[in-house]
Order: C-alpha cells, then structure tokens, then sequence
C-alpha cells in the first residue's frame, strides 16, 4: 500500500467534494506526472476507482429526485458501448512506449477541454445569475422540469464522451455535463448534477469492466485510490458549505491546466509563461464578463450591495410595523 498516493487521493478527493468536478481530470494526471505511473495503467485504475465511488453521489440525486431519467437513457446508449470500445482500441493498439506518450497526449487535450469547459460552467452560471437577479424569478419548480428528448443530439454527446472517458478516463464529470447545460439551459443546477452523475455511472462502469479485461489494472493501485479518496470527497463536501466554491474552480481550472501543458510534453519555461499569461489575463478578464451582465466587477462589492440592500428592508419592515403596534398599544391602553 502506497500511503503517499493515498494521501494526494485524499486532496484530491477533497476537492471533488467541494466542486463536484475534477475526479478523472485531477486523478490521472496526478499518478502519471506526480507518482510515475504509466498513463495507462493510470487510465485503468482511476476509472475503476470511479466505478465504486459514483454510485454513492448518485443514490443521493436518486433519492432527491434530481434526475431525468430520460435524458440518462439516451446519453447511455452513446455512452456505454463507446467507452468499452475506446479501450478495446487502446488495447488494440498494445502497450508500447509510443502508445503510452499517445494516451499521455489524449489526457492532455482532454485536460485543456475540460480546462475550458470549467470557465464556460462558470460564465452560464454568470449569465443565468444576470437574468434573474432582481428577485422575480419564478420558483423552481419541486419537480425536474419536462425537456423534450434530442436523442441524436444526446446519442452524439454520449458517443464522444465515451471514447473520452474509456481512453483518458476524463470527461464523466467535466465534459458531459457542459454539453448538457448548453443542450438544456431549462434544467436546474441540480438536476444537471444530478442527470450528469447518474449517467456516468454505467458509462464509467463500461470503462472499468473494459479496462479490468483489457487494459493495465493494479488492484494494489486502486485500493491506494480508494482509501484516500472516499473520506476525502466526504470531507470536501461537508467544507463546501464554508467554503467559496467559485474560488475553487477557478484554482481547479488553473491545475488543470497546468496538468495538461505537462501531459503535451509542453517545456517548463514555456508552461510557466503560460500560467502567468492565464494568471494575469484571467482576473480583468472575468471582471469584464462581470460587468457586461450588470454586476459589479469584485465578488465582494456584490455581497456588500445584496447585505446592505437586505438592510435596509429590514429597517423598511420594521418602520412599517412601529407605528402598527403603537397604534395598538394604544387601543389596549384606551380599553383598559
């Protein structure tokens, strides 16, 4: 049993408790760049470590009824036959050295991908926000809204996001889910989460199996995996409610990728740039997102403006209902 792995599980972990994101995108490029692992047999261990961590988020959703089955049915369909055959194509192609910098490459771009698709869930997010920040939004619905099925559309995205997730074993958690907020901007955060994590159990289930026949998978590896991960997703998710998670995708976003330069074999100096050109471009960048849906462009002079406002209808309530209850004080004292 490697301890230290277990460890770097553990943080992992953590931080998809705390986002919900980054389990294959964070987990892979840790073994192979940090612990030495070969890509595949990182590929193989990872997913079969997400095929007994996922349906534990998922009977949460299930049980919160935070799922449109219909949507999973079609995404299944596309998903599950394609991640099988993404490995069957890695294992075709044999376990070579030249093979093994090919799936380092795949992760790679898989990683920019999934870079790219944490700012876009965040800019939706930006905009859906602008929509309704006046407070007249309707109220969310108990139910998860009727959306009519597009099942190539559906198909198409359970297709590519199979090869992805059988091959790099990146994409379960980060690329789908984009692909269907785009598809069905309708559907509540939740029930996005929710469609998106129980889609991903077969597929990811389909990849494992694969892998375990097909691939490099270490039981010794895993089980380093699973130890650490598990009480760490618990832990990330019990620190997310104190915690800004916007902050931490943005942090998640960066690694990512930082991972991903690495996985192209992309030259340190040059990653490093990189990473400062990101770093200084990203923040006025996101402020002027910011502005052109109407908010102020700091987080905290949003808050400041939502206490002040809450404030001040509470004094608002509270000088209406003075001269109400003088006003019966008045008549208790006139009938006695």
């Amino acid at each position: 049993m490697d301890w230290t792995l277990a460890l770097g599980s553990l943080v992992v972990g953590i931080v998809v408790g705390l986002t919900g994101m980054g389990g294959g995108a964070l987990m892979t490029p840790m073994l192979v760049l940090i612990f030495g692992v070969d890509p595949l047999t990182a590929v193989s261990s990872d997913l079969v470590a997400s095929a007994v961590m996922k349906p534990v988020g998922s009977a949460v959703h299930i049980r919160n009824r935070s799922v449109n089955w219909n949507l999973v049915r079609w995404l299944a369909v596309g998903s599950v036959p394609a991640a099988f055959c993404g490995v069957f194509i890695l294992r075709a192609l044999g376990d070579s050295a030249s093979v093994q910098t090919r799936v380092k490459e795949a992760l790679g771009i898989a990683l920019v991908i999934a870079a790219v698709g944490l700012f876009a869930r965040s800019y939706l997010r930006l905009a859906e926000r602008a929509k309704h920040r006046d407070g007249r939004r309707a109220a969310d619905p108990a139910e998860v809204p009727t959306v009519p099925a597009k099942p190539l559309a559906l198909l198409a995205i359970g297709v590519v996001g199979g090869l992805v997730v059988g091959m790099t074993s990146v994409g379960s958690g980060s690329l789908i889910i984009i692909a269907l907020m785009l598809l069905y901007p309708k559907l509540r955060a939740n029930q996005l989460v929710g469609t998106d994590l129980v889609q991903a159990v077969p597929l990811v289930a389909s990849a494992a199996i694969a892998h375990i026949i097909f691939g490099d998978f270490q039981l010794s590896l895993t089980s380093a995996i699973l130890i650490g991960a598990i009480p760490g997703a618990y832990i990330g998710a019990k620190l997310s409610t104190r915690l800004p998670g916007a902050l931490i995708r943005r942090a998640l976003a960066f690694v990512l990728l930082a991972s991903a330069l690495k996985s192209l074999n992309v030259d340190t100096y040059v990653t490093g740039y990189v990473l400062v050109g990101v770093a200084v471009i990203a923040g006025p960048a996101w402020m002027l997102l910011r502005k052109q849906q109407g908010f102020p462009a700091w987080p905290w002079t949003e808050r400041r403006q939502l206490a002040e406002a809450a404030h001040a209808a509470e004094q608002g309530d509270a000088a209406e209902a003075g001269p109400a209850a003088a006003a019966g004080t008045a008549r208790v004292s006139a009938g006695q």
